[in-house]
């Protein structure tokens, strides 16, 4: 089964985590540091890649069937991600759901990069 990097709402103990439909957790883990790091309008987050001014991303790594990716968690995403490759800090290459291109197209992107993850940029926000 394909692995996927998930960031935002499908995260464990997220609202959207019940899309997984019980896939397994494989563990929390970080992207390599050639990611900008975005809030797309203050719901949800989207990842870009960048050749500089990266930095590590937070997430969590699920090992989902192509059916619930198919059927589940595709097509609950927003249309501004489409399903990407990203590459772990351990040199793990992944699915995820990455900011469709061209980002700068979305004006309601805010640049979270510097929290490390959706859960801490949401936090520092209560």
């Amino acid at each position: 089964m394909p692995l996927i990097f998930l960031n935002g709402g499908a995260m464990r103990g997220g609202p959207l985590n019940h899309l997984l439909a019980g896939a397994p957790f494989a563990g929390e883990v970080k992207t390599t540091p050639q990611y900008r790091f975005y809030s797309v309008g203050d719901r949800f987050p989207g990842l870009h890649p960048v050749s500089d001014g990266g930095a590590t991303i937070t997430g969590e790594l699920f090992d989902v069937s192509e059916e619930v990716l198919r059927t589940s968690l595709l097509p609950a995403e927003p249309p501004e991600l489409e399903l990407g490759v990203i590459e772990l800090d351990d040199g793990r290459s992944v699915f995820s759901m990455v900011l469709r291109r061209p980002p700068v197209s979305y004006p309601e992107l805010i640049d979270i990069t510097e929290h490390g993850s959706w859960t801490t940029y949401r936090e520092g926000k209560r």
